[in-house]
This record gives structure tokens, C-alpha cells and sequence, in this order.
């Protein structure tokens, strides 16, 4: 699944819309839809991601975060080093073959190093703050 196919999955399923349903109203096919929902296409076009923004009715914010989300969605990335450093493509190497078997916490590591604002929420500990 990509970021993108996760979020409208997640939008879909709160607003309780069968994938059917939200396929017809996109004019696409259920098929397309469930594919692009678990990323087995490539990244969204613009036209598509405008388009599931109209049948929501999602503007602002959230229809950049959606854009956002679909410009990071291709499931099949190509990492150019050519004129980089030696330790630039090692690491886009030994991370080409070991990202498969890494947990969601490393994951989330390198996320942070990579985007300090992709760090995941911090834990709640249920401890009530005083004001």
C-alpha cells in the first residue's frame, strides 16, 4: 500500500462509501480503484487526485496533503546517484535491498532523519498535564 492509497482508504472508510460506489463517482473501475488503493499502480496523476477531491468535496489543506501524498506514492522508485558521493549510492543500495525486511520502527527512524515532520506521534502515556 502507498501513503496515498492509505489515506483514501482511510477517507473512504469513514465516510462508509463502498469501493464501488466511490469507483462509479470517479468514473473509474472498482478494479482501479482497489489497485491504486493498495499500490498496485503507479503514482496518481494530478487529474485523478483533483478528481477524488471534487467527489469528496476535500479543499485547502487536505487537498494538498493529498497531492503531497500522491506526488510520494510511486511504488517503484529509481534513486539516481549518478555524480554523487560512493557513500550516496551504497546507502541507496544497502536501503534498495533492506527495506524490505525492515520494521516499522526503523521505518520510522529513518523517516525522522530523512523529514523531521513525517516523526510519528509521540506515544501517550495517559499521565494528564496540568495546566
Amino acid at each position: 500500500m502507498t501513503p496515498f492509497g492509505e489515506k483514501l482508504r482511510a477517507i473512504r472508510s469513514q465516510r462508509k462509501l463502498a469501493l464501488k460506489d466511490m469507483a462509479a463517482g470517479l468514473q473509474v473501475s472498482p478494479a482501479y480503484l482497489s489497485a491504486m488503493e493498495h499500490g498496485r499502480r503507479g503514482k496518481p496523476s494530478r487529474r485523478f487526485v483533483h478528481r477524488v477531491c471534487q467527489y469528496l468535496g476535500i479543499i485547502w489543506d487536505d487537498a494538498e496533503d493529498l497531492q503531497r501524498l500522491a506526488d510520494l506514492s510511486h511504488p517503484r522508485v529509481v534513486v539516481d546517484t549518478a555524480g554523487l558521493s560512493p557513500r550516496a549510492t551504497l546507502l541507496a543500495n544497502l536501503l534498495a535491498q533492506r527495506i524490505e525486511t525492515m520494521d516499522e520502527t526503523a521505518l520510522d527512524r529513518l523517516l525522522t532523519l530523512v523529514d523531521p515532520s513525517e516523526a510519528p506521534p509521540a506515544p501517550d502515556d495517559g499521565a494528564e498535564t496540568k495546566t
